[in-house]
């Protein structure tokens, strides 16, 4: 089965689409069938081998992918005439559209390739709505035409644009290569990370933040991950206790108020990405008076990733906005048997993190009701253990090879159907 996914960006662009359909196209790949990615060429040209007004052909981790030539950006949404020209091309059997993107969506529409579409409503289009009110009206004949509509968790089923296509749905939950994520780091790992983050964290607060050259969050004759692994065993609490972000720095992922919460929690930050909102959430971490208290580490690569979420104590998931549909780095943290403090957004952020078994769920946008979650998980390492071990049972649910069986097995309905 030749299948074609069609979205606005892909690896390496960092984010949660991106990188779910990566692994889902190259899973899919690595099963036998031939997989097209169809995505825009972003501007970034020497990273893809060409400039963005350049359509690209590459073969990635067993993919075709197709960066069709980029006009410029308008709102989130890149223009691209050259997407709809190489779709044409395209001779997919069955075509998986992610929404939200557009221009990939009424290409299909109007060009109708392959003998099946199913779609993947990631999320609601929350900061852009003002391109809804035009949009909608496409919107529900897509949604008419398709034959399958793919989301990621119960809540996401009660999207407004969704009702009237309820016998379509499929619950498919997102699912990662749990592995990768599960095994401690080892001495070596540990050794090369203290170096290359070495400088991140001396330069926070002259040192002090992580006990010189980071030695408590990184080393010494006993590493922080040693010492924590044992501390979830036997509940003691080891120095003072560490919390870890994880995301793209974007408006909607809420760190604002973990930082304006941060005065209030006795532990330091560790806060892993890059994006548009780095600065000024820098700014506020200084007029919060908490800059001390953080480390911002800057994009991590994928390699490195698995061994922070074990050098911590919490990981903290305060995103503030709808947009986070999701939150798969929830279950990297809980694959790695770590708690999780996440917001009530009525996505799929807590139903992936359960109140009260692998964490705590606190309304969005209070920073005060942050605070009190966190510090009620520091103070209690017992609480912290046990979720902990309840997280790790529940990432199980969310495993690569788990979705991407179901979501074959949806592909062949619909097209037995078609």
């Amino acid at each position: 089965m030749h299948i074609l996914h069609i979205y606005k960006d892909y690896a390496p662009i960092l984010g949660g689409i991106e990188n779910h359909i990566r692994l889902l196209a190259e899973a899919q790949a690595a099963r036998g069938h031939p997989v097209t990615v169809l995505v825009t060429n972003p501007a970034e040209s020497r990273a893809f081998g060409g400039a963005g007004r350049h359509t690209t052909i590459m073969e990635e981790g067993g993919v075709r992918v197709v960066r069709a030539a980029r006009l410029g950006t308008v709102v989130s949404t890149p223009l691209s005439l050259a997407l709809p020209q190489q779709l044409s091309r395209i001779r997919p059997d069955l075509v998986h559209l992610h929404f939200p993107y557009p221009v990939g969506e009424v290409s299909q529409w109007i060009l109708r390739r392959g003998m099946a579409t199913v779609l993947t409503y990631h999320s609601d289009v929350v900061r852009q709505r003002s391109i809804m009110r035009f949009y909608r009206s496409v919107l529900v004949r897509i949604l008419a035409e398709v034959d399958a509509i793919i989301v990621g968790s119960p809540p996401m089923q009660e999207s407004s644009y969704l009702q009237a296509y309820r016998s379509k749905l499929r619950l498919i939950p997102y699912g990662i290569p749990l592995a990768r994520f599960r095994e401690p780091p080892s001495t070596g790992d540990r050794s090369r990370l203290a170096s290359t983050y070495r400088e991140a964290l001396d330069r926070n607060a002259e040192s002090r933040a992580f006990g010189g050259a980071g030695s408590r969050a990184f080393g010494g004759a006993e590493s922080r991950a040693g010492a924590e692994a044992r501390s979830r065993v036997s509940g003691g609490a080891p120095g003072e206790c560490l919390l870890l972000f994880v995301g793209r720095l974007r408006y909607y992922k809420g760190l604002d108020n973990l930082i304006r919460a941060l005065p209030g929690i006795p532990a330091r930050l560790l806060v892993v990405g890059a994006g548009p909102m780095e600065e000024e959430w820098k700014a506020l971490a200084v007029d919060t008076g908490v800059s001390d208290k953080i480390a911002w580490l800057g994009e991590v690569p994928d390699a490195d990733l698995p061994a922070f979420y074990h050098l911590v104590d919490l990981f903290v998931l305060p995103a503030s906005h709808s947009s986070e549909a999701f939150g798969l780095v929830q279950v990297e943290a809980m694959a790695a048997g770590l708690p999780v403090v996440c917001t009530e957004l009525g996505t799929g952020t807590s139903y992936v993190n359960q109140h009260g078994v692998t964490g705590l769920v606190v309304p969005p946008a209070d920073a005060d009701a942050l605070r009190d979650a966190v510090n009620r998980l520091i103070a209690d390492p017992e609480l912290r253990r046990s979720m902990g071990a309840a997280a790790r049972i529940r990432a199980s649910e969310f495993d690569l090879d788990v979705m991407v069986h179901r979501v074959l097995e949806m592909y062949r309905d619909v097209m037995r159907d078609a």
